[in-house]
């Protein structure tokens, strides 16, 4: 199922699960509090999408997690999964603006595939991956590239405020091992990969970040980006696409 986090005018954020064109209203958080509805039924067109999970803890990110995208970087391919961390202060959802600050340089975007944790997991063998995840949704590692290399290190390039879009959705039951990843730029095709041609599976990314940090639920993993990034400015529109799941649309501003 396809669950939305979301406001209509005068109210406070809900969780809905989406029927065709209308939410059911769900009583709660479906990460902790199940799938209760409480009868209510309102149009998709009457409410504004919020990004769908707000991380409690952190966000594991995946580097250089295909071929091409290391490739076209100049970076060799790891031989074990690239971490780093974003602040859950970067998430922003659907429609909301990409503010990228006059220091920042050149800023790419990357779109990714990204799972949702649902339940406190530690040392979770490759094999049982899915156990640990609620769901799935599109995300943009939004990167300043000018910070990555005066920083020698990804903290402020990757994790600023607005630089972890995440939406418009999550859906619970995906085939996330063969799903499209995409992205356009004012509507120009720019990204096109498939999470078949990931270095690191799922199952490995979440036995080796599992092994490292405890997941808690509600947690983030961003598994990493397709070749075809390319620099994103204000006055843009940015597109990530993940088959099964949606898109996630966001302008980009100059931050003051």
């Amino acid at each position: 199922m396809k669950i939305a986090r979301f406001v209509t005018k005068d109210a406070a954020p809900r969780f809905g699960v989406l029927d065709d064109t209308d939410l059911v209203v769900l009583r709660g958080d479906p990460l902790f509090d199940g799938y209760e509805t409480t009868g209510e039924r309102v149009p998709i067109t009457a409410v504004r999408l919020l990004a769908p999970v707000i991380p409690r803890s952190k966000i594991v990110c995946v580097g250089r997690n295909y071929a091409a995208h290391a490739a076209e970087k100049g970076n060799e391919v790891p031989d074990h999964p690239l971490l780093f961390l974003k602040p859950n202060t970067a998430v922003i959802g659907p429609g909301d603006a990409i503010r990228i600050p006059p220091f920042a340089g050149t800023v790419e975007l990357e779109a990714e595939l990204a799972l949702v944790i649902g339940r406190t997991t530690r040392r979770l063998p490759a094999d049982r991956w899915r156990e640990a995840v609620f769901g799935f949704t599109v995300a943009n590692d939004v990167s300043s590239r000018t910070l990555q290399r005066d920083d020698r290190q990804w903290a402020r390039a990757k994790g600023m405020d607005t630089f972890c879009p995440l939406g418009p959705v999550v859906e619970t039951d995906l085939d996330a091992e063969d799903v499209t990843v995409s992205s356009q730029v004012n509507g120009e095709p720019a990204q096109h990969g498939s999470t078949r041609d990931l270095i690191f599976r799922l199952g490995t990314l979440v036995e080796t970040i599992s092994d490292a940090f405890t997941l808690l639920p509600g947690d983030v993993i961003l598994t990493g980006t397709p070749a075809g990034v390319r620099p994103i400015t204000p006055g843009d529109v940015v597109t990530c696409t993940v088959s099964g799941i949606g898109s996630l649309v966001n302008p980009v501003v100059a931050r003051d």
